[in-house]
């Protein structure tokens, strides 16, 4: 315990203090009596003040230095308003480069965490070759250089006087890895050097932009021309004439969902893993070379294929009569329509019902080898994704977008990529609903099949 130095009044000085409160107490005495020795006592005690002003009083115990007062109130007003960090009795902390900010002519502490950006600008460099670029975003740097110039106008940010904004070849590369990677954000923040609640809100913006500016361009329905290229390979293919896509639906896990979590409950994924499923959709329409034409995405997962191509857009081209005189491939999980074409599911084929249903099965798997390699080039499909339900279905539209950027351009995938599909068909009744002049019209093609050279 710390013992000041102050002096204490003498017995004298301290009796007539003691005189002064007591005369307070005393109730007999008139008023004038009480108001002359009060007189006289605050004489008394003007005289005590005048001996105690003369004494000095030491204080260098008590005394703190004007300047460490004010760095401690400095202090405590910064640490009330959280920007308080180690080291702050130093000079005000350097911000990009050592800058700072001032407000009205004040000097205000900034506190930004440095992050090592070195993996991310070799990669960006001339030093990185090809192959590792291409290991990291599952694309060559020409390809990925396009797609930053199409998308700079729209994620590009602009400085602000607290910081820089990230460039936009940081903010699409940071999209692009977590897409093909499915690495985890915390892996992500720190190859980027970015936080990771950055990187987390740059893949959604990014993904946006894609939705927005790219889709538009390279994931879009065939016109006339392109429709009758398709139909034309496609019967070079298999020798089945007017099929202007392929189709496939595949799934995607998720997390289960807090509501409706019924809808999305996989049946035949948790028969296969032992453990509960949850997943949504993503339905596609491919061309010869595997590019989307038409997408789906976002039903739940306890819907069957067939379901979810009656809900799809596909489905309303053909009420609009926009699929006449044309065929879709499927496979068992749909049913047989006058504009959507299934094998023959079933028992003793004959000759020309196996022959048509392997030509069939040719136009299916080009279907499927798009799945594998949109699933197999971006990692994030591979697992039960951690983005919230609302936002999944932008995130799965940029994939295929991605996709087609890739098959367009010739895009090579590593063979250790190749990913294998584990949905499970769901074999429906075939005579339900079927009209007899798509009956007639497929057992026509599997003759013509079976009889042409």
């Amino acid at each position: 315990m710390e013992i000041t130095s102050v002096p204490f009044l003498n017995p004298e000085e301290y009796s007539l203090f003691c005189s002064f409160f007591q005369d307070f107490d005393n109730d007999g005495e008139t008023s004038v009596n009480k108001r002359r020795k009060i007189d006289e006592k605050n004489k008394s005690l003007s005289e005590i003040l005048e001996v105690l002003d003369e004494t000095e009083i030491p204080t260098s115990k008590f005394e703190i230095p004007s300047s460490e007062f004010e760095n401690r109130a400095s202090e405590m007003g910064d640490w009330e308003q959280g920007r308080v960090r180690k080291g702050r009795n130093q000079s005000p902390a350097t911000f990009h480069g050592g800058e700072t900010a001032e407000d009205g002519g004040q000097r205000r502490r900034l506190w930004v965490k440095e992050r090592s950006k070195g993996w991310w600008k070799y990669l960006d460099s001339d030093e990185c070759s090809d192959g590792e670029f291409r290991k990291a975003f599952r694309m060559s740097k020409g390809t990925f250089n396009m797609i930053c110039d199409e998308l700079e106008s729209v994620v590009m940010k602009k400085n602000t006087m607290l910081r820089k904004a990230i460039p936009a070849r940081q903010r699409v590369a940071v999209c692009i890895y977590r897409l093909a990677t499915g690495d985890p954000l915390r892996t992500v923040s720190s190859l980027f050097g970015l936080g990771i609640s950055t990187c987390h809100k740059l893949v959604l913006e990014v993904c946006a932009a894609i939705r927005s500016v790219l889709m538009p361009k390279y994931l879009q329905w065939p016109d006339q021309e392109r429709l009758q290229e398709i139909k034309t390979t496609f019967g070079s293919i298999s020798g089945i004439p007017n099929v202007n896509g392929s189709i496939y639906t595949t799934h995607v896990s998720i997390i289960a969902p807090k509501t409706n979590q019924e809808s999305y409950y996989n049946r035949k994924h948790t028969e296969r893993n032992q453990k509960p499923s949850y997943s949504t959709t993503v339905q596609g329409l491919v061309d010869p070379r595997g590019v989307f034409t038409d997408v789906c995405i976002g039903y739940p997962g306890s819907l069957s294929d067939e379901q979810i191509l009656e809900k799809s857009a596909l489905s309303q081209r053909s009420k609009l009569g926009m699929l006449e005189n044309t065929w879709v491939v499927g496979n068992s999980g749909y049913y047989l329509k006058d504009w959507v074409l299934v094998p023959y599911t079933h028992q003793n084929l004959s000759w020309s019902q196996h022959a048509f249903n392997q030509r069939l099965d040719e136009l299916q798997m080009i279907a499927k080898d798009a799945f594998m390699r949109l699933k197999g080039r971006w990692g994030c499909l591979q697992k039960r994704t951690e983005v919230k339900l609302q936002e999944l279905p932008m995130v799965l539209g940029a994939c295929c977008v991605l996709h087609n950027i890739c098959e367009m351009h010739n895009e090579e995938m590593d063979v250790e990529l190749r990913f294998n599909l584990y949905d499970d068909e769901m074999e429906l009744d075939g005579s339900r609903g079927i009209s007899v002049n798509a009956l007639q019209a497929r057992d026509g093609i599997a003759h013509s099949l079976m009889h042409c050279k």
